[in-house]
C-alpha cells in the first residue's frame, strides 16, 4: 500500500474510532429535529381555530400575530445560535434551542381568550427564538459531514422542516377537535412530542474531527491534489481548498449581500402565493373550500420535496444556474396563475412555485458554504436568514395590498412575478469570492 493511500485511509477515519458511516445517523437526527421545528408552518390550522366563534373569536389579524412574531424571531435565534455553534459545537446549541422552542409551545397551551399576550410570548417570542437556534445547527453541521454532496444533504435536512407541517397539520386538527372551545390546549401534547424528538435528535449532533474527509474524497484531500497551493493552511478547507471566512469577513464582501438578496426575492415570491393560496384557489380556479384546503396540504409536500430536488440539482448544474431556475420558474408561474381558471392547471403552477420556494432553502446553505467555507457556516448562513424574515413579511403584505378588496389577483400576481423575473439579474452577476477578496475582507 502506498504512503498516499495510507494517508487517505487515515484521513477518512475520524478520531475516537468513529467511522464515516455515522454521518448518516447524524443526518437522520438532523431531519428529526427539523421535522419538530417545521411544525411552525402548520399555524394556519390553529389560526383558523382561534378565529372561530366557538373558540376565542379573534380577528384574522390578531390570530396571525403569534406566527408573524415567530418568523421574525427566527433570524435573531439563528444569528445568535450560529455564532455560538461555531465556538461551542452543534449539540449544546441544538439542545438549548430545542428546549426553548418546546417550552414556548408548552407555554402557549395555557393561553386563553383573555391571555393573548401569553400566546405571543410563548409561541412567538420564545418559540420563534428557539426555532431559529435549532434550525441553523444541522444545516451548518451537515455540510462538514458531507462535503462530497453538500447541496443534496442540506436539501434533505431542510426538507424535514418543510414536511413538519404536513405531519403536524392533521394531528393538530384532531387535537383541536377534542377541545374546540380552547384550541390552544392542543399545544400541550404537541410541545411534549417536539421536546422528545429534539432531545433524541440533538443528542447525536457533533462535528467531524479536524481534517476528516469522506472516503470517496480522501485521496485527493490527503495528497493536497484539490488545492496544492493552499495545503496546510489553517484557514483553508482541506477538501475543497476554499478559504474559510469569518462572519465579519463575509459581511465585508458583496457576495454575502447578493446571496441574501436572492434568498429574500425567492421567499417574497413564494410566500406571496402561500399566504393567499386557499383564497386564490377558490376565487381564481373556482375550487371549493374543502378542495382548496386539501390542495394546500398536498402542496406542502412540494415545498419539502423541492428542498431536496434543487439542493441535489445545484450540485450538478451549479449554484447560480439553480437560482436562475428557481426565480425564473416562480416568476413565470406567478404571471400565469391569475389566468388559470382550471383547477388542474392552477395546481400544477402552484406546485412549481412551492417546489422552487423550498428549493431556495435547500440550495442556499451549500452555496454559502461554497462561497465562504463551512468552518463558520453557522454564523454566516444564520445572518443570511434575515432574508427569510424580510421576505416573510414583505411578501404577504405586498400581495394583500395589491389584491385588496377588489380581488385584483391579476395585478397582485403579475407584480410579484415581475419582481421574481427581475431577480434573475442577481445570480447573473454573483460569483464566488476570489482569493484576493479574502485578503481585502481581512484588511477592511
Amino acid at each position: 500500500m502506498s504512503e498516499s493511500t495510507t494517508q487517505a485511509s487515515r484521513a477518512a477515519t475520524p478520531a475516537g474510532g468513529d467511522t464515516p458511516g455515522n454521518r448518516w445517523l447524524i443526518l437522520v437526527a438532523g431531519v428529526l429535529v427539523q421535522l419538530a421545528i417545521g411544525a411552525v408552518y402548520a399555524w394556519s390550522v390553529f389560526s383558523k381555530a382561534l378565529t372561530s366563534d366557538q373558540a376565542f373569536g379573534w380577528s384574522k389579524a390578531q390570530a396571525t400575530v403569534p406566527f408573524e412574531v415567530a418568523i421574525g424571531m427566527i433570524f435573531l435565534g439563528s444569528f445568535i445560535g450560529g455564532r455560538i455553534q461555531d465556538r461551542r459545537g452543534p449539540r449544546v446549541v441544538a439542545l438549548t434551542g430545542g428546549v426553548l422552542y418546546s417550552v414556548g409551545v408548552l407555554l402557549a397551551s395555557f393561553s386563553t381568550a383573555s391571555s393573548f399576550w401569553l400566546l405571543v410570548l410563548g409561541y412567538g417570542v420564545l418559540g420563534g427564538f428557539g426555532l431559529g437556534m435549532a434550525y441553523i445547527v444541522p444545516i451548518a453541521m451537515l455540510q462538514k459531514w458531507f462535503p462530497d454532496k453538500p447541496g443534496l444533504i442540506t436539501g434533505i435536512a431542510v426538507a424535514g422542516f418543510g414536511f413538519g407541517a404536513v405531519i403536524t397539520a392533521p394531528l393538530g386538527q384532531r387535537l383541536i377537535a377534542q377541545t374546540p372551545d380552547v384550541p390552544t390546549k392542543a399545544f400541550l401534547p404537541l410541545g411534549i412530542g417536539y421536546l422528545v424528538a429534539i432531545l433524541i435528535g440533538a443528542s447525536l449532533f457533533k462535528n467531524p474531527p479536524a481534517g476528516w474527509t469522506p472516503p470517496g474524497m480522501a485521496a485527493s484531500a490527503a495528497t493536497g491534489a484539490s488545492a496544492p497551493a493552499t495545503r496546510g493552511r489553517p484557514d483553508v478547507d482541506p477538501v475543497s481548498g476554499a478559504r474559510d471566512f469569518t462572519a465579519d469577513e463575509a459581511l465585508r464582501t458583496p457576495q454575502w449581500y447578493l446571496l441574501t438578496l436572492i434568498l429574500t426575492i425567492s421567499v417574497t415570491a413564494g410566500i406571496s402565493l402561500i399566504s393567499v393560496a386557499a383564497a386564490s384557489m377558490n376565487e381564481v380556479a373556482g375550487m371549493s373550500t374543502a378542495a382548496a384546503a386539501t390542495l394546500v396540504g398536498v402542496l406542502g409536500l412540494f415545498n419539502g420535496g423541492g428542498r431536496v430536488l434543487w439542493g441535489w440539482l445545484s450540485d450538478r448544474i451549479g449554484k447560480m444556474p439553480a437560482f436562475m431556475g428557481i426565480l425564473g420558474i416562480q416568476g413565470v408561474c406567478l404571471l400565469l396563475i391569475p389566468h388559470a381558471s382550471s383547477a388542474a392547471l392552477f395546481g400544477v403552477l402552484a406546485a412549481l412555485v412551492y417546489t422552487c420556494y423550498g428549493g431556495a432553502f435547500g440550495t442556499m446553505p451549500s452555496t454559502a458554504g461554497r462561497f465562504f467555507g463551512v468552518k463558520n457556516a453557522g454564523a454566516i448562513y444564520g445572518l443570511m436568514l434575515i432574508g427569510w424574515s424580510l421576505g416573510g413579511v414583505i411578501g404577504p403584505l405586498l400581495i394583500a395590498a395589491l389584491i385588496g378588496k377588489d380581488k385584483a389577483y391579476t395585478l397582485g400576481f403579475t407584480v410579484v412575478g415581475i419582481i421574481a423575473l427581475a431577480g434573475l439579474l442577481v445570480p447573473l452577476v454573483t460569483r464566488k469570492p476570489a482569493s484576493h477578496d479574502v485578503a481585502v475582507a481581512r484588511e477592511a
